[in-house]
């Protein structure tokens, strides 16, 4: 992996104020990763490839990431990020609204990191579910949104995304099969494990 030209796209993003995963939110996820050593990621929500390179560095040999991004523009810029650190043989990018896109994914992740539109999320989250290997681990970032999910705020252009954003955080919480924790790091980021219930397991 070309490191100078990941910290080449990280600076120009940062100008451009494109929204990519912060450094102490990366942190935590790269020690995850290199715990599960994942062969399959999926990415919802691409940008201009930053997240996808930088998880690319922590797959399983021959592992690979699937990220999908709507914005054409952007898409176009995270496959040329891609090809020059030198990662491409490893991130398949699909160009498209996710939405329309998971429901026809018929594969198996180890993880899936989600960081696209706020007021999907409870989508994200069932269509990961239903892509999620038995051990597998669901990353939802941005879920604190500026602190307005925790505290009472109901400004009429956020109250979408801040409704959805509680229905996810309500719904990982609630479910009996996760384990959920919520970090306050970055603009907060919900971490849930998958709970593997073995058979003649107490």
């Amino acid at each position: 992996m070309n490191k100078v030209e990941l910290a080449k796209i990280k600076e120009k993003a940062l100008e451009e104020h494109i929204p990519i995963i912060m450094d102490d939110t990366l942190d935590v996820i790269a020690k995850i990763l290199i715990e599960k050593r994942p062969e399959k990621i999926l990415e919802i929500g691409t940008a201009v490839g930053y997240s996808a390179i930088c998880f690319s560095e922590y797959l399983k040999e021959n592992g690979r990431i699937d990220t999908i991004e709507r914005d054409e523009e952007r898409e176009e810029e995270a496959r040329e990020n891609i090809k020059k650190v030198g990662v491409e043989n490893k991130i398949k990018l699909y160009e498209g609204d996710a939405v329309e896109i998971l429901p026809t994914l018929d594969e198996k992740y180890d993880v899936v990191f989600i960081d696209a539109a706020k007021g999907k999320y409870p989508f994200f989250l069932e269509q990961a579910l239903r892509m999620l290997k038995d051990d597998g681990i669901i990353l939802a970032d941005n879920i604190l949104y500026k602190g307005y999910v925790m505290s009472d705020y109901n400004k009429h252009k956020q109250r979408t995304a801040v409704t959805h954003l509680r229905q996810y955080i309500k719904e990982i919480t609630e479910n009996p099969e996760l384990e959920t924790e919520i970090l306050e790091v970055g603009d907060g980021l919900a971490i849930s494990r998958n709970r593997v219930i073995k058979k003649g397991s107490k």
